[in-house]
Order: C-alpha cells, then sequence, then structure tokens
C-alpha cells in the first residue's frame, strides 16, 4: 500500500543541477508517522551508498562526497523529500533511490524505498 514516487532524473552536462523528488502515499497516518528521509544512489560496479538524510526534527547529513553541493530537504504537508543537486560532477553518475523510515504508534520502525530515479552527468 505505501508507495514512494521518484521524479526528477535525467541527463545533465558536468557543472549542471537537478532537483529530485519522490512523494510518499498509502499511508495510514494515524497509526504510523515519518521519521527519518533519506536518499541513496548506486552506480555501475558500485554498492549502494547514503547520499544524505533528514530527521523528522530537521536535521541533515552528507556524505563527504556531496557535502556543498547537495541539499536534502522535505516538506511534511506534501510527504515529500527533495535532493538538490548542484555541480553535479561525472562521479555523481548513478540510481538515486528515496527511503523513507515509517515509525509505527507502538514504536516499531520499517523501511520503505522508491523505485529509483537515473541521473546521468555526461558531457
Amino acid at each position: 500500500q505505501v508507495q514512494l514516487v521518484e521524479s526528477g532524473g535525467g541527463l545533465v552536462q558536468p557543472g549542471g543541477s537537478l532537483r529530485l523528488s519522490c512523494a510518499a502515499s498509502g499511508i495510514i497516518f494515524s497509526i504510523f508517522s515519518i521519521d527519518t528521509m533519506g536518499w541513496y544512489r548506486q552506480a555501475p560496479g558500485k554498492q549502494r551508498e547514503l547520499v544524505a538524510t533528514v530527521t523528522s526534527g530537521g536535521s541533515t547529513d552528507y556524505a563527504d562526497s556531496v557535502k556543498g553541493r547537495f541539499t536534502i530537504s522535505r516538506d511534511n504537508a506534501k510527504n515529500t523529500v527533495y535532493l538538490q543537486m548542484n555541480s553535479l560532477e561525472t562521479d555523481d553518475t548513478a540510481g538515486y533511490y528515496c527511503n523513507v523510515d515509517l515509525r509505527a504508534a507502538w514504536g516499531p520502525t520499517r523501511d520503505y524505498w522508491g523505485q529509483g530515479t537515473q541521473v546521468t552527468v555526461s558531457s
């Protein structure tokens, strides 16, 4: 029932910008609430890696490779997390996946993943 729909990927030249969006739906908010939201990426031949996270309180963390270039944000009213990517480099080329932690009213937390969106940085 829970769906995470991603958008915003594409082909961009080095130095360009993209903005990724991930909207969550199908959540029974009388029972669950969204805690941490994040973005991960996976390039060919590499393992999936953390890009950025934002907590329900607004605290953010970034991978060292994207600090100063990427910004993660969330709109709780829209149940959406964003990733603004500036000064893109060829090494940023990867499939990008959003992740949402849902917390049940009784305590346990469960992760949900988006379908992925491709970001290709090439001249």
